[in-house]
């Protein structure tokens, strides 16, 4: 990504933009319609228009009664008033001098547009700051690549190896003592791995040579006799035409050597930290923790204090249970391709366990080394065999070993696996897409624990504001008087 160069950080420079740009609009209209009349409540309009005349009724006219002597009782009935009639509706004055009023129109623009543009035109500018605040961690990961995939690998092996530290801690043996052991342990496995590899590859390298020339020659021949029907003056040009090739850029060859040096350089000392880092997470991984949860802000610090040993319980999980698988699929294939004669089938076996850790398509990907081998020293039949093969043992993983072994531990569906490995096969090449698929399992186990949470808490709070209602009602009625015994 560091390579995009100068298109990328114009990219995110019109994303900022563009985004500040919408953030003032919508900051401008949120004040626009916090001014605007309409928006008011009824008793500020109400101030704001004045009081309304209203008219008077005439007066009711007074009765007139006559003296009458007191031994006539009789007396005048007062007259019925008369009622005033209704006055007429006035309407209320608009409160804004100057402005046109409309009925049936919008008090604002902003009124007018569809609520759903205006939530989809809010959601997008949110959306293109969350995208520049990705590009912007992206970039700075891949300039610090090389401690950043040291960073994972070594959680990575720590989430191997930790269950056995933790397992010799419960059995009395001093902290330090198992990190060690449990670290040197794991360095000598590694180290007996490519021993093996190196010691099957430089045995088998001249019988595999020898199968290697019959095989060019078999096809050769093939070329010529087969249906594509070569001359061997064609093979020779196109053989020349190989050699001119390579004699002809011989300063790109020296680069990429060179390239070459500088990335085994790189890989050393990206071993080196691993191994440095992964001791150290053994030893000291609760004190890591604390100080980094100390880094947090307060309100935030519990949340996470709660979803960190979950996502450490799911790598964990998704580290062994992957490991069990590879060892699986190394295994079979290994087996079935030694039966099929095929040569060095330990240190293919040794390759498909490495890529096995890449979910679903590694140990595929992988398995094309055995069928080339297949092709070129046994023959197009025995590489369509190990070609089935791979394939088989590829259905029985993703459908059988994937949901038995890692079972509910890792929640992750196979479309999310394949479009995780392959979005961080682009960003970050082979180690990109070997943390790809861990890295989404334990996002997906913290977001999980943190939505509960949060749905927990809102519940305790409905609860509480009844009770604190029920409570307010039971003091404003007074204390339920109890009913008299009766007889």
């Amino acid at each position: 990504m560091a390579r995009g160069g100068k298109a990328f950080k114009a990219v995110a420079k019109g994303v900022a933009v563009v985004a500040s740009t919408a953030a003032v609009i919508e900051r401008r209209r949120r004040a626009a319609i916090a001014a605007d009349p309409h928006e008011l409540p009824a008793p500020v309009l109400a101030e704001a228009a004045g009081p309304v005349p209203v008219p008077r009724a005439d007066p009711a006219p007074v009765a007139v009664s006559t003296v009458t002597p007191v031994d006539a009782p009789t007396a005048v009935a007062p007259a019925p008033a008369q009622t005033a009639p209704a006055a007429p509706p006035v309407p209320a004055a608009h409160p804004v001098p100057g402005r046109e009023y409309h009925p049936g129109r919008p008090a604002t623009p902003a009124e007018a547009v569809p609520w759903g543009l205006r939530v989809a035109a809010e959601s997008t500018w949110r959306l293109l700051l969350l995208g520049a605040a990705l590009y912007v961690v992206f970039y700075v990961v891949d300039m610090l690549r090389l401690v950043a995939f040291s960073m994972l690998a070594s959680l990575l092996i720590a989430a191997l190896l930790e269950p056995s530290v933790s397992w010799l801690r419960r059995r009395g043996v001093p902290r330090s003592l198992a990190a060690g052991g449990v670290f040197l342990s794991g360095l000598a496995g590694i180290g007996l791995v490519g021993w093996f590899v190196v010691w099957q590859v430089s045995t088998n390298l001249p019988d595999v040579t020898n199968q290697v020339k019959t095989g060019v020659n078999q096809l050769r021949d093939w070329m010529v006799t087969g249906p594509l029907h070569l001359t061997q003056q064609q093979i020779t040009d196109f053989a020349n035409q190989i050699t001119k090739a390579i004699t002809t850029n011989t300063d790109q060859l020296t680069s990429v050597s060179i390239t070459g040096a500088q990335i085994a350089v790189e890989v050393l000392t990206a071993l080196l930290m691993t191994f440095f880092t992964t001791f150290f997470f053994l030893y000291d991984g609760a004190k890591i923790w604390n100080w980094a949860l100390r880094g947090l802000p307060r309100h935030s610090r519990f949340a996470m204090a709660g979803a960190g040993p979950k996502a450490w319980t799911t790598l964990t999980a998704y580290v062994r249970g992957t490991v069990c698988v590879a060892f699986i699929d190394a295994v079979c294939i290994g087996v079935g391709i030694d039966l099929l004669g095929v040569p060095l089938a330990p240190p293919v076996a040794v390759i498909i366990f490495l890529g096995a850790f890449v979910p679903l398509v590694g140990a595929l990907v992988t398995g094309t080394v055995a069928v080339l081998i297949a092709l070129v020293t046994q023959g197009p039949w025995t590489a369509l065999m190990v070609l089935v093969l791979l394939v088989a043992v590829m259905q029985v993983e993703s459908h059988i070993l994937q949901p038995l072994i890692l079972g509910r531990a890792v929640r992750v569906h196979p479309l999310g696996v394949v479009l995780g490995v392959a979005a961080g096969g682009i960003i970050g090449g082979i180690g990109g897409a070997v943390v790809a698929v861990p890295l989404i399992a334990v996002i997906n186990t913290v977001v999980t624990h943190l939505r509960r949470r949060n749905e927990a808490g809102q519940a305790v709070f409905t609860a509480l504001e009844a009770a604190r209602e029920a409570a307010e009602r039971t003091a404003a009625t007074g204390p339920a008087r109890p009913e008299p015994a009766t007889e």
